[in-house]
């Protein structure tokens, strides 16, 4: 899991929120699972309509991505 992402941003929304939430490995499609190796948990980065933008590693992993995009990510729970 060593992709680079790039998200799309409209200039208008320069610093907009997105959401880091944790998923279950488990809850995810057979294609994802067997591409993670043995993580049990993974970080989804979503917009404010609910759309999954990126999912990712580990938690600063998804922090670094949505501030690297000028996003303003805060976590979910």
């Amino acid at each position: 899991m060593h992709t680079k992402f790039e998200i799309d941003q409209d200039a208008d929304n320069a610093n907009r929120i997105v959401y880091v939430r944790p998923v279950a490995v488990a809850d995810l499609p057979d294609e994802v699972r067997r591409e993670v190796g043995g993580l049990e948990t993974l970080y989804a980065v979503h917009d404010s309509d609910g759309e999954r933008l990126a999912l990712v590693r580990d938690r600063r992993l998804a922090f670094v991505l949505a501030r690297q995009n000028d996003m303003a990510p805060v976590s979910v729970h």
